[in-house]
């Protein structure tokens, strides 16, 4: 039997609107035998930075070949240009706003196209919906196996930015950030164990991370290892630093929310004020 071709979908639209179920209209009246995935049309509306997030997170878990289709793109109808982003694995069909660069960040070698072959699009087509005019069915093509020269000329140019990072106040402090909140109310940092390695240790010596109005000095290896009301930090599976609590929301309890600034004292600071 051949292979199913896969076409992913991330976006800001969620789901109250018809905006989802025409994308995927449009795909299968062009390849009926596509298997359509949704990673996620809950990304912050308008967050670029969250859709960047979003889609480096999943995409490699997905077979070499499928096609993701990334929308998050408050500049539609303007000139920012449509990209076709192809990496050894995967092909990603994004608006050039900067939504791919946590993939650029992953991948060794990337070709990204400006999409120029109006005649894969659907007609007329919406200044406020390429996500169904455009990015659809430039995506269900590439399903059919239309070669990716086809849809436009490689360009060097188009837009990505350094996703933030750690900032080293002093030898034993660091200063972070918040980059979103999940839906468990659990503070997904920007800060990884090559920024604070001592953290995650066997036996992490004297620390403290302060966070909101909560400072916290427990590392813990599982979200049930917490006690009753307990905020902690841990190593979740997005490959950062976790604030959590065991059952609870961490975000409500340290008044934290995206964007936050986030505090890691190592050593004798932590016995000192943030």
């Amino acid at each position: 039997m051949p292979h199913r071709p896969i076409i992913t979908l991330t976006s800001d639209f969620g789901i109250n609107d018809h905006f989802v179920g025409a994308m995927k209209g449009v795909i299968l009246g062009i390849v009926p035998e596509a298997a359509i995935v949704d990673i996620s049309h809950a990304v912050q509306a308008f967050d670029v930075l969250d859709g960047a997030l979003a889609i480096s997170q999943a995409y490699a878990c997905f077979p070499n070949g499928t096609i993701h289709v990334v929308v998050v793109d408050p500049g539609v109808g303007t000139e920012r240009r449509p990209i076709l982003a192809s990496s050894d694995g995967y092909h990603f069909v994004a608006p050039d706003n900067g939504v791919l660069s946590m993939v650029y960040a992953r991948e060794e070698r990337m070709h990204v196209r400006h999409i120029t072959a109006e005649h894969y699009f659907r007609q007329p087509v919406s200044a406020t919906f390429h996500a169904r005019d455009v990015f659809a069915p430039v995506a269900a093509y590439l399903a059919k196996q239309v070669d990716s020269h086809k849809f436009g000329d490689e360009i060097e140019d188009y837009v990505k930015f350094a996703a933030p990072r750690p900032k080293a106040v002093s030898e034993n402090r660091l200063r972070g950030v918040v980059l979103k909140v999940d839906r468990f109310g659990n503070l997904i940092t920007n800060v990884t164990p090559d920024d604070a390695p001592v953290l995650f240790a066997g036996q992490p010596g004297a620390f403290k991370i302060v966070v909101g109005k909560t400072e916290i000095t427990n590392i813990r290896q599982s979200y049930a290892e917490g006690s009753p009301g307990e905020v902690f930090g841990i190593l979740g599976s997005m490959g950062y630093l976790e604030i959590a609590a065991n059952r609870a929301a961490a975000a409500q309890i340290t008044g934290a929310a995206k964007g936050s600034e986030v505090s890691i004292l190592l050593g004798e600071a932590a016995g000192a004020g943030a």
